[in-house]
């Protein structure tokens, strides 16, 4: 059993979901592990990790207005407010999605649908420049 470690940085243009499919299955193939479990783990409290849909673009549009209609900025009842009004409801969307996944490594690759993709959701109005985590446990 042997394991491998990587960090990687990922700049956003502010709310929305930035795709990071292609940097994770690269480093997994550069790993030489063909059979294990990848965590992705990002250790922010503003941005989340999702696995989605990567065919139609449409669908990130329709999770964005989900979230603004479901965690709105204004009108919200918000005491935290230390960074702007997008502070609070930065953070309880990451709470509602998730700050790590496990995936599966089969043949040398992350087991992802054939829609599937891997994004960062950035939950701030602003450009972040944010980090991700890899943790790869397996054998070659």
């Amino acid at each position: 059993m042997k394991q491998h470690t990587h960090r990687f940085t990922v700049r956003t243009s502010g709310k929305g979901l930035v795709a990071i499919t292609h940097p994770v299955t690269d480093w997994v193939a550069q790993t030489g592990l063909t059979t294990g479990l990848l965590t992705i783990w990002c250790p922010h409290t503003s941005c989340s990790l999702t696995v989605q849909e990567n065919a139609d673009p449409t669908v990130q549009e329709d999770i964005a207005r989900f979230f603004e209609a479901l965690v709105p900025e204004q009108g919200g009842r918000y005491i935290h407010s230390s960074e702007g009004p997008d502070d609070m409801p930065a953070h309880l969307r990451t709470m509602l999605t998730q700050s790590g996944l496990s995936i599966p490594v089969i043949d040398g690759e992350p087991a992802l649908g054939t829609w599937q993709g891997l994004y960062l959701f950035e939950h701030r109005r602003a450009p972040h420049r944010r980090e991700i985590v890899l943790h790869l446990l397996g054998e070659e």
